[in-house]
């Protein structure tokens, strides 16, 4: 009982942290909100104007829960290049020779990055409104609940190039490469119920793509489309998305900590 409180405690302090660092530095806090305006409104905008017609769903709200998906995905990845700068100023060393789990480490600092990405969520629903695009309030409240889990997907499968990568332009640049094939493999955008071969094995591999089914399946439930739209049970999509959490957690956290001890 005294160890599971001393590790929440962990993961309290360090999310404060990071939480802490997203207040002091005024452009995390503008990007976050920013994003969603270039995200959704110019991208999913251009979309919606050339690609809905035709379609036998709405393509608005389809797209909306992608890119809410996306930008937790997005920003969530991004907030843990902030370990590199750790790396430099040894603040990762300090952290490790603590008495506490490594892992209660890493969650506390994926929840720290996940602050900026579910208030990027604001910024896209507000976007989406002015397209004329909502969702009801007890659908909203879901896909609430749902954001932190999504956000340890994204930072989980972030902390393996994160412990690969010690240098923060190289860093930044392979976050990219992880989080902008996903936008269009996963389905954020793009439907992808007819992908084959290597497409479709890509797809079914990414963490991305069962979160955004998760969240779709709780969006379009009771709804004529959700068959047309979801393509697993919600079931399969939570022990999927808890499985690939934990795998790329476990592959990170060693390879992180690993490169924390040889430098």
């Amino acid at each position: 009982m005294k160890r599971g409180f001393r590790e929440l405690n962990t993961i309290i302090t360090v999310m404060a942290r990071e939480i802490t660092l997203f207040f002091k530095s005024p452009a995390a806090a503008i990007m976050s909100l920013a994003m969603p305006l270039v995200m959704m409104g110019m991208i999913g905008g251009n979309l919606m104007q050339n690609m809905a017609t035709g379609l036998d769903f709405q393509f608005g709200q389809f797209m909306l829960v992608g890119m809410l998906v996306n930008m937790l995905f997005m920003i969530t990845t991004m907030g843990m290049t902030s370990l590199v700068d750790d790396h430099e100023i040894d603040f990762n060393q300090e952290m490790l020779v603590s008495p506490v789990s490594r892992y209660s480490l890493i969650i506390g600092k994926i929840l720290g990055a996940a602050f900026g990405a579910i208030l990027s969520m604001a910024g896209t629903l507000i976007v989406g409104l002015i397209m004329g695009i909502m969702f009801p309030v007890n659908k909203l409240l879901l896909i609430l609940a749902l954001s932190p889990l999504m956000c340890l997907s994204g930072g989980a499968l972030a902390m393996i190039i994160i412990g690969l990568v010690k240098n923060k332009r190289a860093a930044n640049f392979a976050i990219t490469l992880i989080v902008m094939p996903q936008m269009f493999l996963s389905g954020a955008i793009i439907p992808i119920n007819n992908s084959s071969g290597v497409l479709y094995a890509l797809n079914r591999i990414l963490p991305m793509t069962y979160c955004l089914d998760l969240v779709r399946a709780v969006v379009y439930r009771g709804n004529a489309e959700y068959d047309r739209i979801v393509m697993f049970n919600p079931m399969i999509n939570f022990a999927a998305i808890t499985a690939l959490t934990v795998i790329c957690l476990i592959i990170g956290t060693y390879l992180f900590a690993r490169s924390e001890k040889y430098r």
